[in-house]
């Protein structure tokens, strides 16, 4: 059984470091992939990257227990979609399930005027993050949310009031989805507070079927 922790949109794997040192896991497969280091030279779209990150969680044998924050949570939930009988139990930190395109538009437009430094702790250059979150701009799953039938916890930091609203939406489209808001977190509730989000995830996966502890 492979645990795969999906960073979101200005992190890297390592941002998941401290929570997964929190879980305390030692015994199992756990990973957390480079999303950009997927791409392998392709173009920076969503697609592409939906499809090597598809390929990422097809090369581990048996199912896969999914924890995706932010652009990660997005990833996971539309491979939950794709593949209900792959996917064990699914964790969706600060999602979105129907791009806020005014957002995104806004987003792009504070990009812009960034400097490209500000972009290196992605391991994508401005242009690059730029073509991607426009290239999600379309992007709905309202309607295949009934096909996740996998246990399913959505997470929106206490701070996180821009996804607060998405994350209530889901646990009621999701049948059986359960919600809970992480103290003393925005956003990026595994760099705000690993512990706390670490002792969540521990206490839904002990209330799965398949329970690593």
């Amino acid at each position: 059984m492979a645990y795969i922790f999906v960073h979101g949109l200005g992190q890297n794997a390592s941002s998941w470091q401290k929570t997964i040192e929190y879980i305390d896991m030692d015994t199992q497969q756990v990973v957390s992939p480079d999303l950009f280091s997927l791409l392998e030279g392709s173009k920076v779209d969503y697609h592409n990257l939906y499809h090597h990150f598809f390929d990422y969680c097809e090369s581990f044998n048996g199912p896969v227990q999914l924890c995706g924050l932010s652009l990660g949570a997005i990833l996971s939930l539309n491979y939950a979609i794709n593949r209900p009988e792959k996917v064990n139990s699914l964790i969706l930190v600060a999602a979105q399930y129907t791009m806020p395109r005014f957002l995104l538009s806004v987003q792009n437009g504070i990009f812009q005027i960034l400097p490209n430094s500000m972009f290196q702790k992605m391991g994508l250059p401005k242009k690059d993050v730029i073509q991607l979150t426009s290239s999600m701009k379309k992007l709905d799953f309202s309607r295949q949310l009934s096909d996740i039938s996998c246990p399913t916890l959505i997470l929106c930091g206490e701070k996180d009031k821009p996804n607060r609203k998405a994350a209530e939406q889901l646990s009621s489209l999701i049948n059986g989805a359960k919600l809970e808001i992480i103290k003393q977190a925005g956003h990026e509730a595994n760099v705000d507070n690993p512990e706390g989000l670490a002792e969540i995830i521990k206490i839904f996966w002990n209330q799965t079927a398949s329970s690593p502890f």
